[in-house]
């Protein structure tokens, strides 16, 4: 199987690639000449992926696996959901990113929300979407030195209150709503296609 992860995100690609057969021909866009950030005009994640998905199965002719992840919490009407990565200015930082909705959370008692992965396959015979979904809370402050993003202010409920940021690639693995996603694929792709 020969397949591109379109993703620039080097922390998506070391989860993506970990989940994936290890006998698998998977490329990256750089290895197939893909060097432009890859737009991301939806308004709902499942548009971004699906965008990114045909994009570079257009360009490529082959395989594709695209994602789009956010953090949607429950006290913010859903925000920042579809602008996670830009949630603070379009840099896209990480810190940024996880200052401003602590700030925005400061006021609430509500802590609830949730990760949530669409996961657009993108092929010659079909174009299809898988989603995972982890339910948790968001943290008073950043806790833990692992992962990216909002790990550091997200707990899963199934996790003893430890946020992902504390957990190691393999325990994050297990529940992730990224891993979630990619597992329902396979099933599928494996089991069906």
């Amino acid at each position: 199987m020969k397949l591109v992860l379109a993703t620039q995100n080097k922390n998506k690609l070391k989860e993506i690639q970990e989940l994936l057969p290890i006998h698998w021909n998977v490329l990256t866009l750089d290895q197939v000449g893909i060097y432009n950030e890859l737009s991301e005009t939806g308004e709902t994640l499942e548009s971004n992926a699906l965008q990114k998905a045909d994009y570079v199965f257009e360009k490529t002719g082959l395989a594709t696996l695209a994602d789009d992840s956010g953090l949607e919490v429950e006290s913010l009407s859903g925000a920042p959901g579809v602008h996670s990565a830009r949630y603070a200015s379009d840099s896209k930082s990480d810190s940024a990113n996880r200052i401003k909705l602590l700030q925005e959370m400061k006021s609430t008692n509500n802590r609830r929300g949730q990760f949530r992965t669409i996961l657009a396959f993108r092929d010659n015979e079909v174009s299809k979407l898988f989603e995972g979904v982890v339910q948790g809370m968001i943290s008073k402050k950043e806790i833990g030195d692992n992962g990216f993003g909002y790990d550091s202010i997200f707990s899963p409920l199934e996790s003893n209150e430890l946020t992902f940021a504390q957990m190691d690639l393999s325990a994050k693995q297990k529940i992730s709503h990224r891993s979630k996603a990619i597992k329902l694929w396979l099933l599928w792709f494996l089991n069906e296609k």
